[in-house]
């Protein structure tokens, strides 16, 4: 890996948008690139004070429950720490087989507090992963706490992501000529 920071976070859209952009990065990538993580996949006719949606596998497209029913009058979040940990407990595996990038939805709340997705974040941090993410402006003092110096932001832009991702991509995953493994 380059001596570029090994781990990048979009800030700088909604949430929704982020994900999308996390998704249109992934599809670029050609298939030499062995994935890892999760993003969000929205469901279109939830409603009620969170985001609502499951986290897809990237690695073999299982979806994983993160939103619980509170019934109609909720006004309570609806995040399901417990289908975030089983997630992440399936994206630790995936970092454990081997894998070249690691792209995790968000450093959010729970994330924050050292639970979710946190300890999918830290082993691939320990083996030396590419890690994408995001991390909204109220969890930075945090995520500075938890992933300070080895990151980047980036805004929200495919341009930049894959630059980023030029400047770490593994030399296992290079192409020919140096290509660097996005399906262009």
């Amino acid at each position: 890996m380059s001596a570029a920071k090994p781990i990048a976070a979009v800030q700088g859209a909604a949430s929704p948008e982020v994900q999308a952009l996390l998704r249109a990065f992934v599809a670029r990538l050609g298939p030499q690139v062995r994935l890892a993580g999760v993003i969000e996949d929205p469901i279109v006719d939830a409603d009620g004070p969170c985001s609502a949606g499951d986290l897809k596998s990237l690695s073999d497209g299982r979806r994983f429950a993160i939103m619980q029913d509170l019934g109609p009058s909720a006004g309570a979040c609806r995040l399901d720490a417990g289908g975030v940990v089983t997630a992440c407990e399936a994206v630790q595996a995936g970092v454990e087989a081997g894998c070249d990038l690691l792209v995790l939805s968000k450093f959010g709340k729970i994330e924050a507090d050292r639970s979710g997705l946190a300890a999918a974040f830290a082993d691939a941090m320990a083996a030396g992963v590419p890690i994408l993410t995001s991390v909204a402006p109220r969890f930075a003092d945090a995520w500075d706490r938890f992933a300070a110096p080895l990151y980047v932001i980036l805004p929200p832009d495919l341009a930049a992501i894959e630059a980023w991702w030029r400047d770490v991509c593994p030399a296992n995953v290079r192409g020919s000529g140096g290509r660097t493994a996005l399906a262009l």
